[in-house]
């Protein structure tokens, strides 16, 4: 009799779980605004000490920044999507031209916005290095995510965490919800099962955010970025940085990297 009583449960619960499971609604097209919050204090100190900079001059020049500048650089972008076709747009904000060194880092700018093709694994971006625009088409990077047990809530959606090392030196943590069908995410950072709502590089100092996330259709027509700037691809723009930040010392490194990212 227990046996019996055992197999209608088991039954009954089977039936719920794919009743809901066959009703679940999987989010692919809509729109997420993003969030990118830089600690500017932290990175510009961590700046310093990594190019030697630590005197009299270098000191005064954050303190000066910390006068006249919050902690936090806060910037807003946003990403339509329509099944696996993405696009990712930063939000221009008219903000007053500063004359202090560590306002123009790049590390402050929003450089890119990438059209991408998840099925067909390729990208467009149009990259501003400076004072120079690229329109960069070559393949999406490739990460390696190890996916782990961490999950936490964000924008209404459930997300799991997931480690990744790109660029063979930056560490990158991400939050993705397979609640939105599409494995992209804010700048070049896709490859999930779901959608990445939240993006971190700890040792950089730097999160994207998900802020909200509108679940409606978005035409096709919608998908789409500016097509100024001069075409190359991530062989051509490497080898034009490699050469144009030669003389630029221990802050090539940095600049090199985050113009690559």
């Amino acid at each position: 009799m227990k046996t019996l009583k055992y197999i209608i449960a088991a039954s009954f619960t089977f039936f719920v779980l794919s009743s809901s499971a066959q009703h679940a609604r999987f989010v692919t097209q809509g729109t997420i605004e993003y969030e990118k919050r830089v600690n500017a204090y932290a990175l510009i100190k961590q700046q310093l000490k990594s190019w030697g900079e630590d005197n009299a001059f270098s000191t005064q020049a954050l303190e000066s920044y910390q006068k006249n500048n919050p902690q936090f650089k806060i910037q807003k972008s946003k990403l339509s999507f329509n099944n696996q076709t993405t696009a990712f747009i930063p939000i221009e904000e008219n903000t007053p031209v500063s004359n202090n060194w560590f306002a123009n880092m790049i590390e402050f700018q929003q450089a890119n916005s990438i059209l991408s093709d998840l099925n067909a694994g390729t990208s467009k971006t149009q990259k501003k290095i400076y004072e120079e625009t690229y329109l960069l088409s070559d393949s999406i990077r490739k990460i390696n995510w190890k996916i782990t047990d961490e999950f936490r809530n964000i924008a209404g959606y459930n997300c799991r965490r997931a480690n990744a090392l790109v660029m063979d030196s930056v560490y990158v943590v991400a939050f993705y919800s397979e609640e939105i069908a599409v494995s992209g995410g804010p700048e070049s950072f896709s490859g999930l099962p779901g959608m990445i709502l939240g993006l971190a590089l700890p040792h950089d100092h730097v999160t994207w955010f998900a802020t909200s996330v509108t679940d409606e259709a978005v035409s096709p027509d919608k998908i789409k970025i500016p097509t100024k700037g001069k075409p190359v691809n991530q062989k051509q723009l490497y080898d034009i940085l490699k050469g144009a930040l030669k003389g630029w010392g221990k802050s090539a490194y940095q600049t090199f990297k985050w113009a690559m990212m």
